[in-house]
């Protein structure tokens, strides 16, 4: 394990001794999201988590796409980035001296590289037996474990894209990276409880973190559903089975508004803010009525809607306590006033497109007795490689020969 406030090189990251986790250090072997978002939500902790990229080709993303590029900027950010080629017996050499100084490992390769290239749980846990080895695959052990798997794999296994979308459309998966998100906060929150685990017994062990089984808990509701009342439920785009009206409604300056009043109370609310006698026509006086009169209740609702722009409408509706938000797109959140005034955002270093700087989510937990670490930049391609290697002992006619021997 490490020393020096448990950083292996303390001076290259943000982060005090303030932070929780800022005497763990973290070796991050990931690629595209599922890897890379579960260490960063270590590095926002305080935790100090090194980037081993292949010297030449780097994570999958890195440099890819628009797309690639941007998830590459938001899911890197305060780590550092070291290069080293694992194929080589130099390379595996280096890394092991890492791991030795190192507390977690975390990696998304696909099921049984890690073992082919020598850095598997059993390979490492003999150079330091007490690292915490966090496995992200698409599977747990089992049936599946050997199929390749990727975020829409999971999503539409798990059920997920079976209620995403509408009854009249093919099913769609959602629009972010949600099973392997899903699996990197099941991930750190893991490693979390096993560190603490590992300092009270001394010994580290061995996670696995399967993107299906952690889709299919997000879809937990859904199957006791099905089980206690024998229905299978259907896409039902902004709407809920249990509440009307509960959907999305356009504006008269056309924009789409949610509005989702979630008792008596506040539906009769809604009328009045609107300024409408829909609330005593008898087939919306209760949930029932409403529920049975859905398709009727939401064209009304619309007509209502069709008298004010989203502005007013979002306003009047706040007024009046009723659940209620315009459908931003990611230009509006980026300029949101509430994450602005919620320093909800911070700028980073983009390493492709037109700006230099971009926003990217900070970590929006808050406690009391410590702050959320400043983001860093996501580090370019062995931007730390000599930095980090110097921290471990090696001197420049070392590095040098990692280098020309293209180690590093």
């Amino acid at each position: 394990m490490c020393t020096d406030g448990g950083r292996v090189a303390p001076d290259l990251l943000p982060g005090t001794g303030e932070q929780p986790l800022s005497d763990v250090t973290v070796l991050e072997l990931g690629h595209i999201i599922a890897g890379p978002f579960c260490s960063m939500l270590l590095a926002d902790l305080g935790a100090e988590v090194i980037k081993v990229e292949h010297p030449e080709r780097g994570d999958a993303v890195r440099d890819s796409s628009p797309v690639g590029n941007s998830s590459f900027n938001y899911v890197n950010r305060n780590k550092l980035g070291v290069s080293l080629d694992l194929k080589s017996e130099e390379g595996r050499t280096v890394f092991k001296d890492l791991v030795q100084q190192a507390d977690v490992l975390v990696e998304n390769f696909a099921a049984g590289t890690a073992d082919r290239l020598g850095v598997g749980y059993d390979d490492l846990s003999a150079v330091n037996e007490e690292l915490v080895y966090c496995s992200i695959k698409g599977f747990n052990p089992g049936p599946y474990e050997d199929f390749p798997a990727l975020d829409p794999v999971a999503e539409a296994l798990s059920g997920v894209m079976s209620v995403t979308g509408h009854a009249d459309t093919p099913p769609v998966r959602s629009g972010t990276s949600l099973s392997d998100m899903a699996a990197s906060l099941y991930g750190a929150l893991t490693i979390v409880a096993t560190i603490r685990q590992r300092d009270a017994t001394g010994e580290g062990q061995y996670i696995t973190v399967p993107l299906f089984e952690s889709t299919v808990s997000l879809m937990g509701y859904w199957l006791a559903y099905t089980q206690a009342y024998d229905e299978t439920p259907e896409p039902m785009g902004a709407s809920h089975p249990g509440w009307a009206p509960y959907d999305v409604f356009r504006s008269a300056d056309d924009e789409w508004v949610f509005i989702g009043p979630s008792s008596d109370r506040q539906w009769r609310r809604l009328c009045d803010a609107l300024d409408s006698d829909l609330h005593k026509d008898n087939r919306f006086k209760t949930l029932s009525g409403r529920l049975e009169n859905r398709a009727v209740l939401n064209d009304a609702v619309q007509s209502v809607c069709d008298n004010f722009d989203a502005e007013e409408l979002v306003a009047r509706l706040q007024e009046a306590s009723v659940p209620v938000a315009p459908v931003n797109d990611t230009d509006d959140v980026s300029s949101d006033p509430h994450l602005e005034a919620t320093n909800a955002l911070s700028e980073v270093r983009a390493t492709e497109g037109d700006g230099d700087r971009i926003q990217t989510p900070r970590f929006p937990a808050r406690a009391t007795g410590f702050d959320r670490v400043e983001s860093a930049d996501p580090p370019a391609l062995g931007e730390d490689t000599d930095a980090v290697l110097t921290a471990l002992g090696y001197d420049r006619d070392q590095i040098e020969h990692l280098r020309r021997e293209d180690v590093v």
